[in-house]
């Protein structure tokens, strides 16, 4: 059974069993299912007064507020000077009620069509219906849910008195990498519209933060789970009102462990049935596919693989490798050709923590990245790889999903993935942004065999050839 089947299946239960109480929630008295609804109604929380505070926090009455921020002065831009013509087999964003003010930030953008995602999920959620979504980076994914969130926000005003900190629209995402990303986007698309897009992520001055949410309201909050619970265990964030709820990359969150946390987050908004909530996953595991049945109603499924699996600007070698000579391999790629920006990739945290130490041994400056590594060490590890003061960098997929640095010149599987899919995702962190990058896949007795599954996923075989003797010798015994 495909995964599509199987979550159609799965979602095709009686309306009882949808409606089941959400494990975050002790549900209301529900309405019935939510039917697709004009382009984006009220949710009947957020249209009216707000919703009493959440549990622990200060009365409403002693939160700061302040009046709505006004929309920018309007340009003398109109949308005839967004011509874009029709094509077969293409949508184009024309093709959805979007506000002026929405369609000239895409405009800014350069997008003129949608990505297959975009138009699919758009299709859904403008309607009001929740969506999850399998989609790797690179599809468009985020640009989806945001043009969803702006246009909900655009057509519900807030009440006349906003109290602060009190989001209506919350993303979720695991990394501070991925919150500054989603942020810096956010920020692109509400351009000409007067929202507020504000981040909280760990790792960064809190009371900095704190100030950004007590100088102006918030309308787009996107954060890590971490630090949105510290802001809200204090009484300074207030989740009430949230009118759309998004959960990026929930697999990784899960990978990560941070479900409990966002079981805590979803506690403090309304009931599923009077938010939207859309769920976004690079993998649609079982354990995936449970989370979207307890935090969403009758959603609306979308499948999408991006159009090249594998960027055309990455030349892929596998050499034959065995298991015992892996590292000798991988220490004298690096060594002798004085490679300066390299990810290597492996399935396990003790396999990254032992290739990392025989590293440090032998004299290269390397580091590691892992679930088991503190945000904020993690955060210091990206940025002296990104300043090229570590050469290597070696990760799980867990960890390495995040990363977006220009300049890596090669990723190395050092360890073949189990799931072709993070095959993709691992070499797409190289020949980045047009630039050329070079995958090397060691494929041992051990993990030759997924090969195949790779390369049907590739469309293409991949050719596999010997290492040359002299890259199989062994590193130089460093004396301490």
């Amino acid at each position: 059974m495909t995964v599509l089947k199987a979550l159609k299946k799965m979602f095709g239960k009686s309306e009882a069993e949808q409606l089941a109480p959400d494990t975050a929630h002790a549900p209301a008295p529900a309405p019935a299912a939510r039917e697709p609804q004009p382009a984006y109604t009220a949710p009947p929380s957020a249209s009216t007064t707000p919703a009493p505070a959440a549990p622990h926090s200060e009365p409403a009455s002693d939160r700061p507020r302040r009046e709505r921020k006004p929309k920018p002065a309007a340009s003398s831009w109109k949308l005839e000077d967004f011509a874009v013509e029709p094509q077969e087999g293409k949508t184009r964003f024309h093709d959805f009620k979007l506000s002026p003010e929405v369609m000239h930030a895409i405009h800014d953008l350069g997008f003129p069509y949608c990505t297959p995602i975009q138009a699919q999920v758009l299709g859904y959620t403008l309607r009001g219906k929740d969506a999850i979504g399998r989609a790797q980076t690179g599809t468009g994914k985020t640009a989806a849910f945001l043009i969803s969130i702006i246009s909900q926000l655009q057509q519900t005003p807030p009440p006349k008195e906003r109290y602060m900190g009190e989001p209506r629209a919350l993303i979720i995402a695991p990394t501070r990498e991925l919150v500054v990303q989603i942020a810096k986007d956010a920020a692109a698309l509400t351009k000409y519209t007067g929202l507020n897009v504000m981040t909280f992520v760990g790792g960064m001055d809190f009371d900095k933060q704190l100030k950004a949410l007590e100088a102006r309201h918030c309308d787009i909050l996107v954060a890590t789970p971490g630090r949105l619970l510290d802001f809200n265990q204090r009484g300074e964030a207030h989740l009430d009102m949230v009118e759309v709820l998004v959960l990026d990359e929930a697999d990784r969150m899960l990978d990560m462990g941070f479900i409990p946390q966002v079981r805590q987050i979803i506690r403090q908004t309304p009931p599923k049935t009077e938010r939207q909530t859309l769920l976004f996953s690079a993998t649609f595991t079982e354990d995936v596919m449970n989370l979207a049945k307890q935090w969403t109603t009758d959603p609306a499924i979308v499948e999408i693989e991006p159009e090249n699996v594998a960027s055309e600007t990455v030349a892929q070698h596998v050499y034959a490798v065995a298991g015992s000579d892996k590292y000798k391999l991988l220490y004298n790629l690096v060594t002798e050709n004085k490679w300066e920006r390299v990810i290597v990739f492996a399935n396990r945290k003790d396999e990254v923590r032992r290739i990392e130490e025989r590293l440090l041994r032998d004299g290269v400056n390397a580091a590691q990245l892992s679930g088991d590594v503190p945000q904020h060490k993690r955060i210091k590890t990206l940025e002296n790889f990104r300043e090229g003061r570590i050469a290597v960098l070696v990760a799980t997929d867990v960890a390495g999903r995040g990363i977006h640095i220009d300049g890596i010149s090669h990723v190395i599987n050092f360890t073949l993935p189990e799931d072709p899919d993070d095959y993709v995702h691992r070499i797409g962190r190289t020949g980045r942004a047009g630039t050329s990058g070079v995958s090397i896949s060691f494929a041992g007795e051990d993990d030759s065999y997924q090969l195949p599954a790779i390369e049907a996923l590739l469309g293409r075989k991949i050719s596999c050839e010997m290492p040359p003797t002299e890259l199989l010798k062994a590193p130089p015994r460093k004396h301490h």
